[in-house]
């Protein structure tokens, strides 16, 4: 089982302890410092001013309305993916199977808005979001189960079945599903009176104007699971035993915690979450299941529950990280014809590299930093109250 790495758990109240803000905040900090300066090194060295290069981004990312709500589009896929991988690692296992799960759940959720036409949306999205918590979970199912009962190592499990679901959404939509008379791997477009509002209609209801863009209620969806997940696993009992699991599960058993179930619970609910990816990208802004809507989002999920530490406000801060690079390097490929895509998928991949393999890079040093400036302030306070 893979081990979640999750707890900096330093004590505050040891001598020359480092605070708990520095593994937190800091070190993912420096991680995001060093990725972004090598980056530049990378713009550098194509002939572009990485300075120019990089403020274009964020320009092109949150400076300006339409653009902040592309950002907040792109951020929403990753909060779902953040939480989904943050909540496995909290039991201890590593879910690779994200965009497999998300893809089901977009399934789900398109299922739903088929059948139901004519109904109203806010039903229609209840009932979407049912369908595409169900069908991650579903997906989800069968690695967890491999993995508590038979021992199967569930990162290669979830592999596959990303694969499996690739295939298996393939032969849906260009045998089962597809369009009538349609040459075009998709469904037909649901009725337009039960999408998803987006972010523009829905401030309109209380008169707020604001630019049309991708952005829809899903986001606020977001963060309410951000909220759940924090209640959940700090506040109930299972989340304690699903915890309890994930750092030592000698002492779960032990204490009367079932190791298999926790991992079978933590696992579904991933894949729920995971799975609430198709109700942003087919009820919000496609309209219809087609292929590859999800664009990887599985596996940025990863970095972004890496680097927010598993906790819901360090994926949300992640998460609109990530968002700022997918926006604002899209369009930076359109000013300079030499910063391509797969430029910019090099900048992501160095984010991911530093946040996950390197997290620890400079870690030594800054705790090392901490507990000098520890130990020298301890003779000023023994003196003071001398």
């Amino acid at each position: 089982m893979v081990q979640s790495g999750s707890g900096h758990r330093q004590l505050g109240g040891q001598p020359g302890a480092v605070p708990g803000w520095v593994g937190y905040a800091l070190l993912p900090l420096l991680n995001l410092v060093a990725a972004f300066a090598l980056s530049g090194l990378v713009i550098l060295v194509i002939g572009e001013n990485p300075i120019n290069v990089l403020s274009l981004m964020l320009t092109e990312a949150v400076g300006y309305p339409e653009a902040i709500g592309y950002t907040l589009y792109y951020t929403t896929d990753y909060i779902f993916t953040g939480l989904a991988v943050a909540i496995a690692f909290h039991c201890g296992l590593f879910n690779i199977g994200g965009e497999g799960q998300a893809y089901l759940g977009g399934l789900g959720a398109g299922l739903v808005a088929l059948a139901l036409t004519g109904w109203p949306w806010p039903i229609v999205a209840l009932l979407a979001i049912a369908a595409s918590a169900l069908l991650g979970a579903a997906w989800a199912f069968i690695p967890a189960w491999l993995q508590a009962k038979r021992g199967s190592h569930i990162v290669i499990t979830t592999i596959m079945f990303n694969f499996i679901a690739a295939s298996v959404m393939t032969y849906l939509l260009v045998d089962v599903l597809i369009r009538p008379g349609s040459q075009s791997p998709e469904t037909r477009e649901f009725d337009p009176g039960v999408w998803l509002p987006s972010m523009e209609r829905a401030l309109g209801w209380i008169g707020v104007t604001v630019p049309a863009s991708p952005l829809n209620l899903s986001f606020l969806w977001a963060l309410a699971c951000c909220a759940l997940f924090q209640i959940f696993l700090r506040h109930t009992r299972w989340g304690y035993e699903l915890r309890t699991v994930g750092r030592n599960e000698r002492a779960a058993v032990y204490a009367g915690i079932s190791p298999s179930r926790n991992i079978i619970i933590a696992m579904l609910i991933s894949g729920a979450l995971a799975g609430f990816v198709g109700v942003n990208e087919i009820l919000g802004v496609q309209h219809r299941v087609i292929l590859n809507f999800t664009g990887g989002v599985g596996f940025v999920g990863i970095a972004v529950a890496l680097m927010g530490r598993n906790h819901p406000i360090g994926i949300i801060l992640a998460a609109l990280l990530f968002g700022v690079l997918a926006q604002g390097g899209g369009q930076v490929s359109f000013e300079y014809p030499t910063i391509n895509r797969e430029l910019v998928m090099v900048i992501q991949g160095l984010v991911i590299l530093f946040a996950g393999a390197m997290e620890n890079l400079f870690k030594p040093q800054v705790e090392a930093l901490f507990r000098r400036r520890a130990a020298s302030a301890e003779p000023a306070a023994e003196a003071g109250r001398g």
